[in-house]
């Protein structure tokens, strides 16, 4: 019998392939919503959600200015909220079922690891193997006044009753991004606090890109949080900026500074400086028979890698293969467009970037010139495709797939035979074709250069 602490992708995907290969698994959650994890409950799928609502209103937006329709609805935030969470509720019961038809066998409550046993609700267990995928919990700034009401995390923003007036997040990375992006579609003032710059891990040219698309947010960086202020509630935030020491007043303070692993409930496995489970390729622990999975490993955070590493362990059990290293994930925000990459970008190789053309979810942007941007790299001697990036309406489908050229290190005249759907308003396959050829073109020169 194998246990799997943590129902979210990673913990979820292991027992569902142990499963499905004839094993015997127990998958303990805690959450009392049922299985999904963060990403269902209060990540990727909420992001997802009131995305689609964001993009509606700012393309109405888009249409009044020219005059198209005559009025922009507002939000009826409360319902949205409910509405939301019922649709999350069907999404739940919907992966219950699937993961429960798989062979799993699915527990609701508490599981305590100590070395190579476990603690399921009282019971103890010595399993054939472990698998804990407990994921993180948001990260706690330390600060005074973080414990008035008022002060959210992305696990309770959306237990507001009322869209707030004043949003101030805490943070400057993708969560920060894209909860600023939906609370100014909706109707709130929002300001980011940012200890240092905004979006700092993603390629310039999209960090330029979202900057544009939150031009109703405030963004403040290289600020430290000194103290939230406020009596009963919440009323304000207290910065050091450049200019000095700052107050800045807001109904709801959202910290998104990150987040830190779950394991508290975790004995006797070997941890890092920073409190995650250090493990190997194979997703193996400093215990024999014990893996650790998903964010709890301090891994990327996406789900995508999560569901990779449930694979991982699933397969280090059953003796496989390993898969092959990935040398690139895609990564994307989503706001008004996606702003997607994967690979480098700036570490040599050709280049060449243009506007993203005109199309399915841009055509109303061109009077605002903001139909994104679009770039590829490639290494001219060996040809090999580098990186990409893109801002477009559906441009994390485009990175993933430019990742899988990446990964099974696909020359650049692949691009030659490459045709796009019409119209769409991906840019790569263009980019794709003409670095191609300036880098047969080069090829060429530098052939009859050496001959001459």
């Amino acid at each position: 019998m194998i246990v799997v602490i943590g129902g979210g992708p990673a913990g979820r995907y292991a027992a569902m392939r142990l499963a499905g290969a004839g094993r015997e698994v127990r998958l303990i959650e805690r959450r009392r919503e049922g299985l999904g994890g963060q990403c269902l409950h209060q990540g990727c799928m909420v992001i997802c959600a009131l995305n689609d609502v964001a993009r509606t209103m700012e393309h109405l937006e888009m249409l009044h200015r020219s005059g198209i329709i005559t009025s922009v609805p507002k939000i009826a935030y409360p319902a949205l909220i409910s509405r939301m969470q019922e649709i999350i509720k069907t999404i739940t019961q919907v992966i219950d079922e699937e993961t429960r038809t798989a062979g799993v066998s699915v527990i609701q409550g508490d599981a305590q690891v100590e070395g190579r046993s476990v603690l399921i609700n009282a019971e103890r267990l010595e399993p054939e193997a472990i698998i804990i995928a407990t994921g993180t919990r948001p990260r706690r700034l330390h600060v005074p006044g973080e414990e008035l009401p008022g002060v959210m995390t992305a696990h309770t923003i959306f237990s507001l009753p009322t869209l707030p007036s004043r949003l101030v997040i805490i943070g400057g990375g993708v969560i920060a991004a894209e909860m600023a992006y939906l609370f100014s579609l909706f109707g709130s003032a929002v300001t980011i606090l940012s200890r240092s710059t905004l979006l700092k891990e993603f390629p310039a040219t999209l960090v330029k890109e979202a900057t544009k698309e939150l031009h109703r947010v405030t963004v403040l960086e290289h600020t430290r949080v000194i103290r939230i202020t406020g009596e009963t509630r919440v009323s304000g935030v207290e910065v050091h900026t450049s200019d000095g020491l700052r107050t800045l007043e807001a109904d709801a303070i959202l910290i998104a500074a990150g987040t830190e692993p779950e394991n508290s409930a975790i004995q006797g496995i070997p941890f890092g400086q920073d409190g995650f489970i250090k493990v190997n390729d194979r997703m193996e622990t400093g215990i024999p028979g014990v893996y650790a999975v998903g964010d709890v490993t301090g891994s990327s955070h996406l789900t995508p890698v999560a569901r990779w590493q449930g694979r991982a362990a699933a397969d280090a059990i059953l003796g496989l293969k390993p898969a092959f290293p990935l040398d690139t994930v895609p990564q994307a925000i989503k706001l008004r467009n996606d702003l997607a990459f994967c690979g480098v970008q700036d570490e040599g190789g050709m280049k060449v970037t243009i506007p993203s053309p005109a199309g399915p979810g841009s055509f109303w942007a061109i009077p605002d010139r903001a139909t994104g941007r679009a770039s590829m790299t490639a290494d001219p001697d060996s040809g090999r495709i580098l990186g990409m990036l893109e801002a477009s309406p559906y441009a994390s489908v485009i990175a993933a797939y430019h990742a899988l050229l990446i990964n099974t290190h696909a020359s650049i005249d692949q691009m030659e035979r490459f045709i796009e759907v019409h119209p769409s308003a991906d840019g790569t396959g263009w980019i794709g074709r003409y670095l191609a050829e300036k880098i047969i073109e080069r090829n060429q020169n530098t052939i009859e250069s050496i001959k001459n």
